[in-house]
């Protein structure tokens, strides 16, 4: 996960995207025994080292520290009761994603007393928005469906109504990494990078490891392992199989 190569891919995704994002997710096997102490002093201990991330909320049960709407790049930071999830939008370049999620992932375990036994995944999510209007599932299946067997099943003169392909797959070589391409589509509703964005198609690549860890101090070997795997997914997969077709049939069926 070199610097440069870091730069290159978000610099690709940059240039044929809306908006591009990284989030990271902490899934727990228990629920978190949550004060108000310990959260005030997470969500401190993280603002003293990203001052833009000031705005603290709550909605549910979901706790929040992120930065003001509109302000770029976008962090945020999310607890619920079995998970811890963190996000940046349009981030510079993918090192300062890294450096966010990695601090998240250093100060949870003692803020909010996680063990090794209680990690059932870690994952990484490198999502990308592209501003579509018209019907999103017509172009996603024009673009990645309609020359495949797979549009066989359609009748003649039928219109697609859902059309948001999941794949699902290992990674050779790497027990208990599991990858996931997602394609996700909307008409209308607001995003911040936590879900989606305005009139846009999404697309998802998620890398996930599954637990338990051995130890607390894994979390950021794993991590590492995960953004590796991911920028070489990105360039390699999710920019010419999924972002490169769906680009090509927006600019070619307006």
């Amino acid at each position: 996960m070199s610097g440069a190569t870091s730069f290159d891919t978000l610099s690709s995704l940059r240039a044929l995207v809306s908006d591009a994002y990284v989030n990271l997710k902490v899934n727990l096997k228990l629920e978190l025994t949550k004060s108000r102490e310990t959260v005030l002093e997470l969500f401190d201990r993280v603002r003293r080292q990203y001052p833009s991330m000031n705005e603290f909320d709550r909605n549910g049960e979901e706790l929040a520290l992120d930065t003001r709407a509109g302000d770029f790049p976008y962090r945020w930071l999310a607890i619920r009761s079995r998970n811890i999830r963190s996000g940046i939008v349009n981030p510079t370049d993918l090192a300062s994603a890294h450096d966010l999620h990695r601090l998240i992932l250093e100060v949870i375990p003692y803020y909010l007393s996680i063990s090794p036994l209680d990690v059932e995944s870690v994952e990484l999510l490198f999502g990308a928005d592209i501003t579509a209007r018209g019907n999103h599932d017509e172009i996603v299946y024009s673009a990645l469906i309609a020359d495949s067997p797979l549009a066989n099943l359609l009748n003649d003169g039928c219109t697609i109504t859902d059309c948001q392909p999941v794949l699902t797959c290992t990674i050779p070589g790497s027990p208990g990494i599991e990858t996931q391409y997602e394609v996700k589509t909307r008409s209308h509703g607001p995003s911040t990078g936590k879900e989606s964005h305005h009139d846009a198609i999404s697309v998802y690549l998620t890398i996930r490891r599954t637990g338990p860890i051995a130890s607390i101090d894994e979390l950021d070997k794993t991590y590492l392992e995960l953004a590796e795997h991911g920028e070489r997914l990105v360039e390699e997969a999710m920019i010419p199989s999924l972002i490169v077709p769906i680009r090509h049939a927006i600019t070619t069926n307006p």
